[in-house]
């Protein structure tokens, strides 16, 4: 199973967009995650275990695993690149 952190500004709207996305991706992909949610500010306190980062905002700090800045399924431009770089995580 696969941790991946969904997090926005301000932890509820464009994250929860982000959640539903993932969660679909990964069920139509047969990849088991379990997803927490979360602002920018609680990224830290959720890495326990965590293989993915997804945001809908920049982030400049590093947390030593993969993030993605996931902005294309809020604009609606650009999903599918996003899409193959979450799978390589996931599926990596």
């Amino acid at each position: 199973m696969k941790k991946v952190i969904v997090a926005c500004g301000g932890g509820v709207a464009t994250s929860t967009v982000l959640c539903e996305k993932i969660k679909e991706i990964a069920r139509d992909n047969g990849v088991d995650v379990t997803l927490a949610q979360c602002t920018v500010n609680e990224i830290e306190s959720h890495l326990d275990g965590a293989d993915l980062i997804v945001t809908s905002v920049k982030v400049s700090r590093d947390y030593g695993i993969p993030m993605i800045l996931a902005l294309s399924y809020i604009i609606g431009m650009g999903q599918e690149e996003t899409t193959e770089e979450i799978l390589s995580v996931l599926k990596g």
